[in-house]
C-alpha cells in the first residue's frame, strides 16, 4: 500500500520567547533557529520515519532543493514535488518555555501546486492506496475527487482550520484526523463530516478513533516533560497512518502514534523531532520492563 501526501513543504523560523507573544506585544526572544518544516513535510517523513511507502505532492522555490534532498534522505518518493517560481513557504514559530506554540505560515510555493500536477502524481495509485492531505496547499478539492474516483482511501487532516474547508468535498473524505479543536469546528460543519471515521488527538487525555460502525477505540497519552509540540500532531498522524497501512490494528495504531509524537515533543523543532521506528520501538518496550 502507497501513501500519496499532497502537503506543504515549509522552512521554519523559530524563536525561543518567554510568552506566546499578546496583541500589540513586543517580546525579545532568547534564542532562534531554521528547520525544515510544514504539515506535509513533517508527516511525510514520519510516514516514512515509520516504515510506510510514502510519494510527497507538493512545491517548493527555488531554494527549496535541500529540503526535497531531506525528504528523500528520510525514505519519501520526491519524483512530484516541482520546483516553480515563487519562494519556498515558511512559518515563523513562536515557542515558549512550556513547549506551547503559536505560528504564522506563508503559504507562497504551496499555494502553487496545480491540479494537473495531483492528476500525474496520482496516475499511478491503485485502489486501496491512501491520499493523506492538509489545508496547507492549493488543488485539495481537486486531489480528493481524483483519489475518490480511483478508489483510493481519503484521510483529511484539516488544519489550519478555515473558512475555505467548508467549500471542500468532505464526502470525499473517508477519515478525519483531528485535535479537540478541529474536531468541534469540524461537527459544526455536520453532514459527510460528521458521519466520517475520525482519529480525535486530545492532548494530555490520550486520543480515541471514532467509527459509524463499531464502538471508540481510545490510548492514553504517554507523560513526557514537554520541550516544543511544534510537530506531535503530524508525528502521530504520519506513525498512524504507517500502522494502519501495515495492518496493525486501532488499538496498537494509536499506541505507536501517541508513543511517536511523545517523543517529538521532548525534542525542539517539527521535522527533526520526529523519532525512527526504532526509537519509538525502543520506548515501548522500556514501559514494559
Amino acid at each position: 500500500m502507497t501513501i500519496y501526501n499532497l502537503g506543504s513543504i515549509n522552512i521554519d523560523r523559530i524563536y525561543a520567547i518567554d510568552h506566546v507573544v499578546a496583541q500589540g506585544e513586543t517580546e525579545s526572544a532568547s534564542a532562534l533557529s531554521e528547520a525544515p518544516g510544514g504539515k506535509g513535510f513533517n508527516q511525510s517523513v514520519a510516514l516514512a520515519r515509520a516504515g510506510a511507502v510514502v510519494r510527497h505532492i507538493g512545491a517548493v522555490g527555488p531554494d527549496g532543493a535541500p529540503l526535497v534532498a531531506l525528504l528523500r534522505e528520510a525514505g519519501a518518493d520526491t519524483g512530484h514535488i516541482a520546483v516553480v517560481a515563487q519562494p519556498t513557504g515558511h512559518a515563523i514559530i513562536q515557542v515558549d518555555c512550556e513547549g506551547r506554540n503559536a505560528i504564522i505560515v506563508f503559504a507562497a510555493a504551496n499555494g502553487a501546486i496545480t491540479p494537473e500536477a495531483v492528476r500525474t502524481a496520482l496516475a499511478g495509485a491503485a485502489p486501496g492506496d491512501i491520499l493523506l492531505c492538509q489545508n496547507e496547499t492549493s488543488a485539495v478539492a481537486e486531489a480528493m475527487r481524483e483519489a475518490k474516483a480511483r478508489g483510493m482511501r481519503v484521510v483529511f487532516n484539516p488544519s489550519p482550520f478555515d473558512a475555505k474547508i467548508a467549500a471542500l468535498p468532505l464526502a470525499c473524505v473517508d477519515q478525519f484526523i483531528v485535535n479537540e479543536t478541529e474536531e468541534a469546528a469540524l461537527l459544526a460543519l455536520g453532514g459527510a463530516s460528521s458521519s466520517a471515521a475520525r482519529v480525535v488527538t486530545r492532548g494530555a487525555d490520550g486520543c480515541e478513533s471514532l467509527a459509524p460502525d463499531r464502538e471508540p477505540v481510545r490510548a492514553a497519552a504517554f507523560r513526557v516533560k514537554a520541550v516544543d509540540t511544534t510537530a506531535a500532531g503530524d508525528t502521530f498522524t504520519g506513525y498512524y497512518l504507517a500502522a494502519k497501512a501495515a495492518g496493525l490494528d486501532e488499538a496498537e495504531a494509536l499506541r505507536r502514534a501517541s508513543a511517536a509524537a511523545a517523543i517529538s515533543v521532548t525534542r525542539p523543532g517539527a521535522a527533526p523531532s520526529v523519532p525512527t521506528a526504532a526509537e519509538v520501538a525502543a520506548f515501548l518496550a522500556a514501559l514494559e520492563h
